[in-house]
């Protein structure tokens, strides 16, 4: 079987889509499915072979539209498989409409779209003249019917659409009932590789890396920094934790997004910049980009004590960030947003919190720091919610059995 990946974000790009499309082409390789991924120029991959990288796309707009075209015959893909958010596409809205193109060329390929977030799809109004013109024309292409603004055809002509959470899941089929027959809910799994901990080993290796003693305690952050991730909550929250608990560390694990985030250019630094001002600086390590092919990421989440993601939004099932740290059993702390999973269970496998609420975060840490029951209680809970919504196998049996539909996923 041969499937088509398309993706604009792909390593060496440094962004949590990069690497949930280079972990999922893993896993279909790693299933003796031949992979072709097309992505933007620069996005070179990594050092794996089997993956068939095609680097040929600079700004994915409707100039660009005939060579997806070409590629699209000449590659002859079995399947395709879409990732989508509109900021990797620079919210242009070409892309939204190549279900319908790759109906046109095979009719039969089973095209799939998953959305790494419902929130943000293509803006037609953001484009010239000339774009929102020749997209009334691909209107009239497609055929009028259930042509969504944001969206296009995905929707529609999609055969299967994959969802990351509830929320997401919600909003899609809000967007265009119809949808709720053919959308499927897959939580993306870890998008890193997980070191063995067996007796310990890995903790000892990443705190030795960090230089840590046995009597330091560290609050880990693991991800893309970037305005919605709520840093400055953490680096208050600390600030209080660190006044009670001079033995306290904080550690970010991850750097800058490699995508075209509002703000997220100078974030990094101005996080850099609190720090100091709120005089934690030298209790913080910031370790910057890692490779997720790499142990290094997971060596420094096995020397965590606690994990707090303080995100804006809260957290949700789509956060690879979150099955990471889960996958490593570790406790965390996270906010909560409009519509939570109801997998997360306060006090169960996860403390909860509301954004911004510098003092709620400190309290916790401080909770978790003082009681070994606690801690041991949330990592059981995180370990049985990583098995249960963060496996790769079962994951990948419902991802095979969308887009291979008339073969069993048994064979997964």
């Amino acid at each position: 079987m041969k499937v088509l990946v398309i993706s604009a974000a792909y390593p060496p790009m440094h962004a949590g889509e990069a690497t949930n499309t280079y972990h999922l082409c893993q896993q279909l390789v790693g299933r003796e499915i031949e992979v072709h991924v097309l992505t933007s120029v620069g996005n070179v991959g990594n050092d794996d072979a089997r993956i068939r990288v095609h680097p040929l796309m600079q700004n994915w707009d409707w100039y660009e539209l005939i060579r997806v075209r070409s590629f699209l015959k000449g590659c002859a893909p079995d399947a395709v498989f879409l990732m989508y958010i509109g900021l990797m596409y620079k919210f242009h809205p070409m892309v939204t409409f190549l279900p319908t193109l790759c109906k046109r060329l095979f009719p039969h390929v089973p095209f799939v779209t998953r959305y790494e977030s419902a929130f943000v799809g293509a803006d037609p109004s953001k484009t010239v003249f000339a774009s929102r013109v020749f997209r009334k024309l691909m209107v009239l292409w497609a055929g009028r019917n259930d042509v969504a603004y944001s969206s296009g055809t995905l929707l529609r002509d999609s055969d299967s659409v994959i969802a990351l959470c509830e929320r997401h899941r919600a909003m899609l089929i809000d967007e265009w009932p119809p949808v709720s027959k053919k959308v499927t809910l897959i939580p993306p799994p870890p998008n890193l590789f997980v070191a063995s901990n067996s007796a310990g080993i890995a903790r000892e290796r990443g705190r030795r890396r960090l230089g840590l003693n046995h009597n330091e305690f560290v609050v880990t952050f693991f991800g893309y920094l970037y305005p919605i991730k709520g840093i400055e909550t953490l680096l208050r929250a600390f600030a209080l934790l660190s006044a009670q608990r001079p033995e306290a560390r904080l550690l970010f694990i991850g750097g800058k997004v490699g995508l075209d985030v509002e703000g997220g250019a100078s974030y990094f630094d101005e996080m850099q910049d609190l720090a100091k001002e709120l005089n934690v600086n030298r209790q913080t390590t910031w370790t910057g980009a890692f490779k997720s092919e790499e142990e290094e990421a997971s060596l420094y989440l096995h020397a965590s004590d606690v994990c707090v993601l303080p995100f804006l939004e809260g957290v949700q099932l789509n956060n690879s960030s979150f099955a990471s740290m889960v996958a490593h059993g570790l406790p965390i702390i996270v906010t909560r947003g409009p519509m939570m999973d109801k997998a997360f269970v306060h006090g169960e496998n996860v403390l909860t919190c509301e954004p911004k609420d510098p003092q709620e975060v400190s309290n916790l840490l401080l909770e978790v720091m003082n009681r070994t029951d606690l801690r041991e209680r949330l990592r059981v809970g995180a370990l049985k919610f990583a098995d249960e919504w963060f496996s790769w196998d079962a994951a990948m049996k419902k991802t095979l059995a969308v887009l291979r539909p008339s073969v069993s996923s048994d064979t997964a």
